[in-house]
């Protein structure tokens, strides 16, 4: 299996997958192609999210504003999985969960090359285009790591193991007696502000109100708990705390987006 995210949206996706299915018949699967355009960090949170509940398989992730510098192209193998994309940190916070914590990283070598009279099973990939790597260079890559197997990756010639390479590490919280001060790690397609607080914070709380940025907001374990429109903060899926509206959106209602700050204490009272 495949996977395939981006930030492309349409029509580009079709082109990775027609290189692709040169190469390999084996299944493919869109992950999300309408992650935030060029936003590396909220990209690398929602593949971190997203990935581990696949079985073993190759995720070719491209979220790219350095396409067409000297930013290097890079497979990291984790656990039984391989990810392909651009070495600016986007694919390492899920690889570091797929793989326990531990990672590989390789090095993709590429050669100059056209676009007109392309062989796209060539090996190593072609630089036939400076504005599209999605194509020439990390779908080539994820078809021939897969056809090839993840645990064989090193005896591959294009390929070579790297020391050095883009990382990328979401903040954790300060959490203390007083309350916690997080971050926004990202604001989903509801409106959802997720933060980097976990839900362990407030799990023996819910029914109360909590203090976010010194007002109070009640503590619900869903967003139908409360009115249509009114706030609430919640545990969302991925285990954190996040600032919602039932039926709204919560970004707009709390003033915040993704990077800011919030602090969060807990109140005694109860409902």
């Amino acid at each position: 299996m495949i996977t395939l995210s981006s930030d492309f949206q349409s029509p580009y996706p079709a082109a990775m997958k027609g290189v692709i299915c040169q190469w390999t018949e084996t299944r493919l699967v869109d992950v999300a192609h309408d992650l935030p355009r060029q936003d590396v960090r909220t990209s690398a949170f929602w593949l971190r999210e997203m990935l581990p509940y696949f079985p073993p398989a190759v995720h070719l992730a491209v979220i790219d504003p350095g396409v067409g510098t000297d930013r290097a192209a890079i497979v990291v193998r984790a656990g039984e999985h391989a990810l392909v994309g651009p070495d600016n940190g986007v694919l390492v916070p899920a690889a570091r969960r797929l793989g326990d914590g531990a990672i590989e990283v390789f090095q993709i070598e590429t050669r100059e090359g056209s676009v007109e009279g392309t062989d796209r099973t060539a090996w190593p990939p072609r630089l036939a285009s400076s504005t599209f790597h999605g194509r020439d260079v990390f779908a080539p890559a994820a078809a021939r790591v897969h056809e090839i197997g993840v645990d064989d990756v090193e005896t591959d010639e294009g390929l070579h193991a790297i020391d050095s390479y883009e990382s990328l590490a979401f903040p954790d919280p300060t959490i203390s007696e007083g309350g916690a001060t997080g971050t926004i790690l990202a604001v989903d397609d509801f409106g959802n502000a997720i933060t980097n607080v976990p839900g362990e914070y407030v799990a023996d709380r819910f029914g109360g109100e909590l203090s976010v940025d010194g007002e109070s907001v009640p503590l619900r374990e869903s967003y139908a708990a409360v009115d249509p429109g009114q706030r609430l903060v919640t545990v969302g899926s991925h285990g954190n705390v996040e600032l919602a509206v039932n039926q709204g959106w919560g970004s707009d209602a709390f003033d915040v987006s993704s990077e800011d700050a919030v602090r969060i204490q807990c109140n005694d009272t109860r409902q």
